[in-house]
């Protein structure tokens, strides 16, 4: 048997000397992966996907992974920040991780499939709801945060894992994998590739590709040219298809792909002739990322999910997110809303970047008494207190430091600053883990602290 759940044979271990099994859980208690194994409500965000998970492996057998064990194994993606074939390679070798995981693999027969966990992943992706499992994860940890009443929020970029678009380098490859497809289904059906003129589009792209600096006309021309033999690719793919149609079986990625192909196609067309394109696709592989305009001096736009957070002590939780882009000035009120229904406390102070001190939000936090760092419009008043002056730049630096601080802690060590994924929902799901484990891993942190400085005040 290659693997065995820890609940299955701790009655059928033999008493021995040196119980090795509980010597390793009571390493693992004391340990970093032991201290945010406590803190994850993994039973409960089981019941929250238990209609989804398989009574039967599809084999017949049992499910190789315990329920809790696949939502814990999701957990450990992002913690170690490896691939799935190295992660699966970890955990047949360290023993804190399968009793993370809430198994036993023998030894002598380790898992060797390293597909298990896009499986796993695959699977839960399209059942996650935020929401609910944010929910679940707040009334953990409730009782280990404070300040509850000061909503600090801000939007950032969490970047998929692609390579930097442009418009010469899209339509080459909508142009060369449309070509190989009609090249592979001729092959099949015995007839005659149709004529283009893609050998000396490749034979110009080639050179382009090779210039360090292209002028803005040689930019122009190779655009046209692959604008014109993208469209010819097209037609005869259509012609194709009316003549072959019921000999023509297609994947359901490959009918993916040609759609967005011919998206790109119109968008590209569009976009030469100086239209205004809505909704742009900037990859045939994932064609539901979006340039998201960020601004930033070093990084004018990044490609990936846009997310607006909420932060409660430290702890963020995802108030929005979007692969299209959207104006986070407008989500102060549902920020609030969100916070308060999370808590149960009401918001009594806001810090928030300036892009969301509009005239409307600034009269709801009138209307509801709400401190704000905002800063003040007109002159100041000469009856305000300096502990107004004082709370405001507190709360400022606050969201500066803490909210700005932990976006960079979850993009450098939690595996959600590029992420490698094939579609929407495993992308949101490697989001979702790496945030929550994140915050995890700082609510460990803090109980460490606090127990060694219990500690030393005892031995003072």
């Amino acid at each position: 048997m290659k693997i065995q759940k820890i609940g299955d044979i701790q009655p059928t271990l033999p008493f021995t000397e040196y119980d090795f099994l509980q010597k390793y859980r009571a390493s693992f208690a004391v340990s970093e992966l032991g201290r945010i194994h406590a803190l994850l409500p993994l039973k409960e965000m089981e019941e929250e996907l238990a209609w989804h998970f398989p009574k039967k492996h599809p084999q017949g057998n049992k499910p190789m992974f315990p329920r809790e064990g696949e939502i814990a194994l999701m957990f450990l993606k992002p913690y170690t920040g490896l691939s799935d074939d190295g992660l699966i390679e970890l955990l047949n070798g360290s023993i804190h991780m399968q009793i993370f995981c809430g198994i036993i693999i023998d030894p002598s027969n380790p898992i060797k499939d390293g597909k298990i966990v896009s499986a796993i992943r695959n699977r839960l992706a399209p059942a996650l709801d935020i929401v609910r499992q944010q929910s679940v994860l707040y009334k953990k940890w409730d009782s280990l945060l404070k300040d509850k009443d000061l909503c600090i929020s801000d939007a950032t970029c969490y970047e998929s894992h692609l390579r930097y678009p442009t418009d010469t380098k899209l339509m080459w490859e909508c142009c060369e994998w449309l070509h190989a497809l009609s090249h592979k289904i001729c092959r099949n059906l015995g007839e005659r590739l149709p004529r283009s003129k893609y050998s000396e589009v490749a034979k110009a792209q080639l050179a382009y590709a090779k210039q360090r600096k292209p002028k803005k006309s040689a930019t122009r021309r190779i655009q046209r040219r692959l604008l014109n033999l993208l469209g010819k690719l097209i037609g005869q793919w259509n012609n194709l298809c009316r003549q072959y149609a019921p000999l023509i079986s297609l994947t359901a990625e490959q009918h993916k792909r040609i759609l967005a192909i011919r998206d790109v196609h119109r968008q590209q067309r569009d976009h030469f002739n100086r239209k205004e394109v809505k909704h742009r696709i900037v990859s045939i592989d994932r064609p539901y990322i979006r340039p998201i305009v960020r601004g930033k001096e070093n990084k004018r736009v990044e490609f990936g999910a846009k997310v607006n957070n909420i932060q409660i002590d430290g702890i963020s939780f995802i108030e929005h997110h979007s692969f299209e882009a959207f104006n986070e000035g407008t989500r102060l009120r549902q920020c609030v809303e969100y916070q308060e229904s999370l808590t149960g406390v009401k918001v009594t102070r806001i810090g928030m970047d300036t892009i969301y001190a509009n005239n409307e939000n600034r009269r709801y936090c009138t209307e509801n008494s709400i401190t704000t760092n905002f800063v003040r419009k007109g002159p100041k008043p000469k009856d305000e207190s300096a502990d107004v002056s004082t709370a405001r730049r507190i709360i400022g630096s606050l969201r500066a430091t803490v909210m700005e601080g932990s976006f960079g802690n979850q993009k450098q060590h939690y595996a959600v600053g590029r992420i490698a994924a094939r579609n929407r929902h495993s992308e949101t799901i490697l989001l979702f883990f790496g945030i929550h484990i994140a915050n995890a891993a700082t609510l460990a942190a803090r109980q460490l602290a606090a127990e060694i400085k219990a500690k030393e005040k005892k031995r003072a």
